[in-house]
């Protein structure tokens, strides 16, 4: 009985152990960068982090000018939907 006991409490806490790891390296593989990026968005009210979001905007930007299109088709379409209803909206504005 008491073997039975010891071989019990040993199964448990090895699956507890292996359970922690899984969720630790889920977390670590998964949701640590998406974590990170969400509270560099949340901080932009310090000087630092808006300068970083800054360059990173700059950066991508020259990245997209490299480029021959900017914008594949289904993009662009939708942004000219958006262009014309929002021209439209505008013009309906009573001065």
């Amino acid at each position: 009985m008491d073997n039975n006991l010891k071989s019990f409490f040993i199964k448990l806490v090895s699956i507890v152990v292996a359970i922690i790891i899984v969720i630790n390296i889920t977390y670590n593989l998964l949701l640590a960068d998406k974590v990170e990026a969400i509270n560099s968005l949340l901080l932009l009210n310090k000087k630092e982090n808006r300068l970083k979001f800054k360059e990173k905007i700059r950066i991508e930007i020259e990245r997209s000018l490299a480029k021959d299109q900017i914008l594949n088709k289904e993009d662009k379409e939708l942004l000219y939907k958006f262009y014309l209803k929002l021209k439209k909206e505008l013009q309906n504005i009573d001065n």
